[in-house]
């Protein structure tokens, strides 16, 4: 619950820096000239590109929650067996041992949906978040039924 306020506050805040920035190339656009016209029109587009990030970022989330809920119900989801350090981060060893089994898994079943979310899971806790995203959209587009390059 704390994740989702944090990720809502954070999108409102992002949404009013939008909206201030896009005015302030809304009012260099109507001052008329040649250079504030430009200069307008270059500052609309980092909203509108900012935008498309937050839409296209708060439906992957949606996305990966939805799969979470669906493993959940099936009673599938990874347990937490990490061991902890004493500032309560993950120590890399345990990630690096769960991790290990996770690739396992999801070797002997590419096909498997479930098998690339534990995965997405175990890379997010060995601290890999490019490759976790990439398993999770996996995850997605398998559930989807979506085809899926190697």
């Amino acid at each position: 619950m704390r994740a989702k306020l944090s990720y809502a506050l954070t999108a409102v805040v992002l949404v009013f820096y939008f909206v201030l920035v896009g005015s302030r190339g809304v009012l260099l656009i109507k001052a008329g000239t040649v250079i504030t016209v430009t200069f307008g029109v270059a500052v609309l587009v980092l909203p509108l590109i900012g935008v498309w990030f937050l839409w296209k970022n708060t439906q992957f989330v949606q996305r990966a929650n939805r799969l979470a809920a669906e493993l959940d119900a099936e009673g599938g989801l990874p347990v937490d067996e990490l061991r902890r350090l004493p500032s309560g981060r993950i120590d890399r060893d345990s990630a690096d041992e769960v991790f290990t089994r996770r690739k396992a898994e999801t070797e002997a079943a590419p096909d498997d949906w479930r098998t690339w979310f534990r995965l997405a899971v175990a890379y997010h806790d060995a601290r890999d978040t490019p490759r976790a995203r990439k398993a999770m959209q996996r995850a997605i587009a398998l559930r989807n039924g979506k085809p899926v390059s190697a």
